[in-house]
């Protein structure tokens, strides 16, 4: 396995493989759009259910095989049940772009019961669940370290990120060095000092500055604006080596759901 993969049949074959180890694999379908996402589901719906997904960008490889890697070799808690996105964006993984295959950025598409053919896919088969937690794995181009955002309700202090920030540091994986002139990502015009607070490996987001400024949404903070208490991204470093990546996406999720 390496950085160039894109096979996205290869992805898909093995999280189908999971099936014999109990892992319920299905398709849903993108209505309107020729594909489908796969969604996977471990646990009894009853428990207490953590929402995990990669691969919103087409672009970031290493997340949706580390996801697949933390589900194969039992990382995950056995506490809770999961409701699993391997890969949001199977059209621009094949093509290896950020946008899916209209050119729409899928990441910001989850207001208003989805305006991307995924993101409608998604909401339509969540709208009758509730999650404690959810995870979402992404990569950072222009990153040398690893990084969390952690978005926070009025009068709530961050959690998870300062032991993210930790189990980093213990297995020797970079965590990055934020300041004020580290990009975020943010449309022209926006003051990230607003809703952003940076520290050394997280991003502190004022949950309601956020969902006020952007009429597109994320999933997480989407989620938490139907009643998920907790929802953080993960960023790995694309330039850093494809084994290492995977290292940080499983150490993220084991050490944010052990905390949970």
């Amino acid at each position: 396995m390496h950085d160039a993969r894109t096979d996205y049949d290869d992805l898909a074959r093995e999280w189908r493989a999971l099936r014999a180890l109990g892992v319920r694999v299905r398709e849903i379908a993108c209505v309107g759009a020729p594909r489908t996402l796969l969604v996977a589901e471990i646990g009894d719906a009853s428990a207490p259910t953590v929402a995990i997904s990669a691969g919103v960008h087409g672009d970031e490889p290493a997340a949706p095989w580390a996801l697949l890697s933390i589900v194969r070799d039992g990382l995950l808690d056995p506490r809770f049940a999961y409701r699993i996105w391997p890969c949001l964006n199977p059209s621009g993984y094949v093509a290896g772009t950020r946008s899916n295959a209209e050119g729409q950025d899928i990441n910001r598409s989850f207001s208003r019961g989805g305006t991307t053919p995924e993101a409608r896919a998604v909401l339509t088969a969540n709208r009758d669940r509730r999650f404690l937690l959810t995870l979402d794995m992404h990569e950072d181009f222009e990153a040398d370290g690893c990084y969390v955002y952690e978005p926070l309700r009025p009068g709530f202090s961050p959690k998870f990120s300062p032991l993210v920030v930790r189990a980093l540091d213990d297995a020797g994986i970079p965590a990055q060095a934020l300041g004020d002139d580290f990009d975020l990502g943010l449309p022209a015009g926006f003051d990230a000092g607003a809703m952003y607070r940076v520290e050394r490996g997280a991003v502190l987001v004022d949950y309601e500055a956020e969902v006020r400024a952007f009429e597109g949404l994320p999933g997480s903070l989407a989620s938490m604006y139907r009643g998920t208490p907790v929802a953080l991204t993960f960023e790995t470093p694309r330039p850093r080596p494809w084994q290492e990546r995977i290292a940080a996406h499983r150490l993220f999720a084991t050490a944010v759901l052990a905390a949970s």
